[in-house]
């Protein structure tokens, strides 16, 4: 008898969802192996039998040649005794109550052969919008529970016809064991309705309704895979206009869906790199650079010189784009401030004002996902937004139980546990009540579907803070982590970095321990501890949250502690006489007039000062014009003075004094507003000088400028410096959650060694 052997294998990572099984079967069979394959909580667990060089084949090709997308984070081998099996099957998959461990895919956009499948008129799902197979369609925003499989879906209401269960059961079809399979006969379908909920139409005639009411340009409001969006005719100024009117959005930029990638090059500039990204499973909104003289209406992005591209990513779009032939505004399902709309009678009730018309269908969606936006920087992606196609993901060693509930904005979950941290989809602002409720929902949500009981909290150290508030009534012990350092430990827990580096920590705002706003901070951290070294020059914010919606206000307080006349400025210019003798008298008596080191701040004030934003319409917007403004200007090796006092404080006032005499003799603002951001720049070099630290970590959401952020990378690698930012989670507060996660479970692990 041959020599023979058995392996039982248990296989962590992203091995769910993704054809993992049916890869297995193939591959056992190819070798002629025997033994079974079975999802599990913990992941897959897997059993051959046979010649050992064929059992050593199986095992490198899961270790190194895995199935698209999949990840395979672990392998644990056991030897098991001959039992003599002759086949080799799929079983039921494993159910105990030992909690989820395994990961949990993203939603995928559709790949080729799906795509071909529905342009087919031969094929049985041509035109069938929810087409799917084991290598995309939706995951994460129809799973209710683990393991992987149809009855732990939102799938599990449709049952499969006989076509669909013959490819479901053929080890040889692409659809061999695909969960959410479905098809015209079995499967779900599409309804148009008018603004009242009244269904005019069924099926294919469904979404020719919708074609023709965008192309009257009308907004349509359409249930995604992960919720509403509200579509409208990008090419038509009225439609923009009715669209930003109804949603209360008056000039943040709209994300758009283009037809393909010969739309996306008619309109802009377009690198292989931003290509691969548009193209990637992901399918992300990836901002890209306007053509010069493109002629979409400025409206869709005023004063901004990039649009957020994405491509169609589900069958549904394909079919709807290809029908339009055009490129189509794509924006959340929802009122300004208000959470995504996932459920039919909730976006009729929700969105009646703002659609002229819904495009829904019956496959019920788990959880609200948007759509995830990156950008290009320093050679990489830039994640701004982590939810469909990116979220949930996972990383790093086992860790002790923790849920961590993010920020006020940009509001986002992580769980640790066995798998290490895990990071939940973006949520979005808490500003609302609706809001806040869903934001509830997530928190039983997400740790449960990952198999968590938390045995902790962590929260932002800010007391007014919704998620801190939260955490105060769960009964578990809480955590409180400062934001700054919870932004730079985020990148620690990426990188799995357990030493202490320098950590520059720069946004709008975050509480300081100190009971000042703190935002432009140079901390000495660990995942553990911080130590605050060094900060920008404090200044006050006339107003509080008034500086914040208005940057006349920030540019006034600091003018104040730098003692500049606002008449020496065209500052003067942006107040009646009446605001400014108000603002000076709450500036002279204390009378809510916050400090803050904030670099958002400064940003602001100085987008002011130029003349560039006076008032923003939504967060970031001075800064981002002074973004804008700097893009395509050089500097050469001019600088302002900004120098390191030696209580730490990096002191702007000689910057801003240099600036105003530039700006009064005539000097263009494009050149001044990129000398002050390699000015900026530069001052970290500064600092990274002094502290001598050979890594040095970039966080918070100034550095989402791609100028700043690759200009200060280039400088402290120039300099021997190793510069670290995420990769996969948000520089701006999307990442707070990941941050504090890796600081309450370092303290606990700490605690429990």
């Amino acid at each position: 008898m041959a020599a023979c052997e058995r392996h039982r294998l248990e296989i962590a990572g992203a091995v769910q969802g993704i054809g993992f099984r049916p890869f297995v079967y193939r591959l056992a069979c190819q070798r002629e192996l025997s033994g079974w394959a079975r999802n599990s909580l913990t992941g897959l667990t897997v059993e051959i039998e046979g010649a050992p060089d064929a059992c050593a084949e199986f095992l490198s090709e899961i270790r190194d040649r895995p199935p698209p997308n999949s990840t395979v984070r672990e392998v644990v081998d056991s030897r098991l005794p001959i039992k003599g099996s002759v086949d080799f099957v799929i079983r039921e998959s494993q159910v105990e109550p030992i909690g989820a461990t395994t990961e949990i895919l993203p939603d995928l956009a559709t790949c080729p052969d799906c795509v071909r499948e529905i342009f087919s008129p031969e094929n049985r799902r041509h035109h069938y919008p929810f087409t799917n197979c084991t290598q995309c369609g939706p995951r994460f925003s129809i799973v209710n529970s683990l393991p992987w499989d149809r009855q732990r879906t939102t799938m599990r209401g449709f049952e499969m016809c006989p076509a669909c269960r013959a490819e479901f059961a053929s080890s040889g079809d692409r659809r061999f064991h695909a969960q959410p399979i479905a098809c015209p006969d079995c499967g779900p379908q599409l309804t148009f309705a008018d603004e009242t909920g009244r269904m005019l139409a069924e099926r294919e005639e469904a979404l020719e309704s919708a074609a023709r009411s965008i192309e009257a340009g009308q907004v349509v409001a359409i249930k995604g895979i992960g919720g509403f969006q509200l579509i409208a005719d990008a090419r038509l100024a009225a439609a923009i206009e009715t669209l930003r009117v109804r949603k209360h959005r008056p000039a943040k930029p709209f994300a758009l869906m283009m037809p393909d990638l010969d739309s996306v090059r008619r309109h802009c500039e377009l690198s292989a790199f931003e290509e691969n990204l548009l193209t990637s499973p992901a399918a992300p909104i990836v901002i890209l650079p306007r053509l010069p003289g493109d002629d979409l209406p400025s409206m869709l992005a005023p004063g901004n010189p990039n649009l957020g591209i994405m491509l169609p990513y589900s069958p549904l779009h394909h079919l709807l784009l290809h029908r339009l032939g055009f490129p189509v505004v794509a924006t959340s399902g929802n009122l300004s401030g208000e959470p995504l709309c996932i459920e039919n009678d909730e976006a009729f009730l929700r969105l009646s004002s703002i659609a002229d018309a819904f495009l829904i269908h019956d496959r019920p969606i788990a959880r609200p996902v948007d759509d995830s936006v990156v950008r290009a920087a320093a050679g990489r992606e830039l994640i701004l937004r982590s939810a469909r196609g990116l979220a949930p993901f996972s990383f790093g060693a086992a860790l002790p139980p923790v849920l961590a509930v993010g920020g006020d904005l940009k509001a986002a979950l992580a769980v640790t546990g066995p798998f290490g941290i895990r990071c939940g989809q973006h949520i979005g602002d808490l500003e609302t009540e609706a809001a806040q409720n869903v934001f509830l929902r997530q928190t039983l949500d997400f740790p449960e579907l990952c198999g968590v009981r938390p045995r902790a909290v962590a929260c932002d150290l800010h007391p007014g803070y919704h998620g801190t508030r939260l955490a105060g009534e769960m009964g578990l012990p809480v955590v409180p982590v400062q934001h700054h350092h919870a932004h730079i430990a985020a990148c620690l827990a990426e990188h799995e970095i357990e030493d202490e580096v320098l950590g520059v920590s720069w946004d709008g705002s975050g509480f300081g321990p100190d009971d000042t706003i703190w935002g432009g901070e140079f901390l000495l951290a660990t995942r553990r501890d911080f130590r605050r070294i060094a900060h920008l020059r404090r200044f006050s914010l006339p107003g509080g949250e008034l500086a914040i919606r208005q940057p006349r206000y920030a540019a006034l307080g600091l003018l104040h502690e730098a003692g500049i006349s606002v008449a020496e400025t065209t500052l003067s210019a942006a107040f009646t006489d009446e605001e400014l003798a108000v603002a000076r008298t709450q500036i002279e008596r204390g009378l809510n007039t916050p400090l803050t080191s904030s670099a958002g701040r400064l940003f602001d004030a100085i987008a002011a000062l130029l003349g560039l934003r006076w008032h923003s319409e939504f967060e970031a917007q001075a800064a981002m014009e002074l973004e804008f403004f700097a893009e395509n200007e050089s500097t050469g090796s001019e600088l302002f003075p900004m120098p390191l006092d030696r209580d730490g404080t990096v002191n702007w006032e000689p910057m801003v004094r240099a600036l105003l005499s530039d700006l009064a003799s005539g000097a263009a603002v494009p050149s001044i507003a990129a000398r002050f951001l390699e000015t900026m720049s530069d001052a970290i070099l500064g600092v990274a000088r002094s502290v001598g630290k050979p890594m040095v970590v970039l966080s918070g959401g100034c550095f989402q400028n791609v100028r700043l952020l690759e200009r200060t990378v280039a400088r402290l690698r120039g300099e021997g410096f190793t510069p670290l930012w995420s990769r996969r989670a948000p520089l701006n507060d999307g990442g707070l959650a990941l941050g504090q996660a890796a600081v309450a479970a370092a303290r606990l692990r700490d605690k429990n060694p």
